[in-house]
């Protein structure tokens, strides 16, 4: 069985820099609990000077040493109002992530091939105009920037690229800002609780799908075959959907032909892990089983068909439907 994975940090290069900068985010993250839901107070808000800052500091330091020298009126006036400009600018900055409320919705499955999807909303109740706001998966580098109108609401998506299948924790994700002179970088760290069911990547070109075995009734009046075609079927009738037309038999015999829902409920078609073929390599091997599976219920629930699932001991009854689907994907995902 697969044990619950997380979406780690991406890992460092073999450099200092990356080394330590990865070693900064572990602390951050364990001065953290996990929570779905995180108001942002001087408690977890976060303020340093950026290389801009430091910049300013350093000219202001040599204006104020000019002054000094050469007794320049001008000079003190300047130096000062640079002065009073970047406090009031760390100020402004400062109170532009704090009091906001970040929310994060439940996030969808997703394939292993494909990226997953969080969505952020970002909550103010200020009555002025909050700008700039960035956020991003800690260390990833990819922001997604927006700004929050007064009393009001905005939402951010961020790309996830899980790695693997599984029930997996999500990473820490940063919010950060530098309206709005530059000088300063405000940010914080939130780690959320909930989790990401990730289900395995579909096998790009799986085989048919296996024939159908007889019901309980014994009865065998629709069964796959190798070709894809299907013996239960009957004459087109207003209002059938279009997944039900077997297009194959139609393109033979030139008549609208429908698959005969009470013939197909007459046979059982089993997805079964012991019939996905072997493939080199244990670990290799159930992944790839766990891949053609998911392509043939996928396969399956296109064509509209009644369909069961086996995982060992584990066993879903025939059915069809986008529920039946999902609970056969997420077998798939945590077994």
């Amino acid at each position: 069985m697969n044990s619950a994975a997380s979406l780690a940090l991406p890992h460092p290069l073999l450099h200092p820099r990356a080394h330590l900068r990865a070693r900064i985010n572990r602390f951050w993250i364990s001065r953290h609990p996990p929570a779905d839901s995180s108001t942002l107070t001087q408690r977890n808000v976060y303020i340093l000077p950026t290389p801009a800052g430091w910049m300013l500091a350093a000219t202001l330091l040599v204006l104020l040493l000019a002054s000094i020298n050469y007794q320049l009126n001008l000079g003190y006036v300047l130096t000062f109002l640079l002065a009073g400009c970047a406090v009031v600018g760390m100020h402004v900055c400062h109170g532009t992530l704090r009091g906001l409320t970040l929310q994060l919705q439940a996030p969808e499955p997703c394939f292993a091939s494909s990226s997953a999807r969080l969505s952020v909303q970002l909550h103010s109740q200020r009555k002025s105009r909050r700008y700039g706001i960035g956020l991003a998966v800690l260390g990833s580098g990819q922001w997604s920037w927006t700004d929050v109108d007064g009393q009001s609401s905005a939402r951010v998506q961020l790309a996830l690229h899980p790695g693997q299948r599984g029930q997996q924790t999500l990473p820490a994700l940063t919010a950060e800002t530098h309206f709005p002179l530059g000088t300063f970088r405000v940010w914080t760290v939130w780690r959320p609780a909930a989790r990401l069911l990730v289900y395995p990547a579909p096998e790009a070109h799986p085989p048919p799908l296996p024939p159908g075995q007889p019901s309980a009734s014994g009865l065998l009046a629709s069964r796959a075959q190798d070709s894809g075609e299907y013996d239960g079927v009957r004459a087109y009738r207003a209002g059938d959907p279009r997944k039900t037309l077997v297009w194959k038999k139609m393109a033979k015999t030139g008549a609208l032909v429908s698959r005969d829902s009470q013939q197909a409920q007459r046979h059982a078609l089993w997805l079964d892990l012991q019939h996905c073929g072997s493939f080199g390599g244990a670990d290799a091997s159930l992944e790839r089983k766990l891949s053609r599976l998911c392509a043939w219920v996928l396969l399956a629930e296109q064509r509209g068909l009644h369909y069961g699932l086996r995982l060992g001991s584990l066993e879903l009854a025939p059915q069809a439907g986008e529920a039946h689907k999902r609970a056969c994907l997420s077998a798939l995902a945590l077994y």
